[in-house]
């Protein structure tokens, strides 16, 4: 991964743990990893107890479609192997989980624009 999308990961990254955190989401894990097969981005617990596992995508500009396009079924699956991987290492057994999506778009001198989609997958 190029230096420069490791440096937008991590702006997005705590864009979205800002957002988590002001909405009362208890973060479990940043950047979890299972062997080389990819990484969660966020894992957290939901004010309902729900563990939620959770994708970021930041653009910058539009070069490459808006963010939403970039969680394809691919991603999809892999996002749900780490989960089951990190409920198995965790030893977590009947707990309500769900796979949410943030995506930001951040113009150069603007705001950030940041849309939270819950249960997305």
């Amino acid at each position: 991964m190029k230096k420069i999308d490791k440096t937008a990961g991590k702006e997005g990254e705590e864009i979205a743990l800002k957002l988590l955190d002001d909405i009362n989401y208890e973060i479990l894990e940043t950047n979890y990893r299972f062997g080389n097969s990819g990484e969660i981005d966020i894992i957290a617990k939901d004010p309902e107890g729900y563990i939620v596992f959770t994708e970021v995508k930041l653009r910058h500009n539009l070069n490459y479609g808006e963010p939403e396009y970039a969680i394809t079924k691919g991603k999809q699956k892999q996002i749900k192997r780490l989960a089951s991987a990190y409920l198995f290492e965790k030893e977590i057994v009947e707990y309500p989980c769900r796979f949410d999506v943030i995506c930001i778009m951040q113009y150069p001198g603007e705001d950030a624009e940041v849309n939270h989609y819950i249960d997305a997958f």
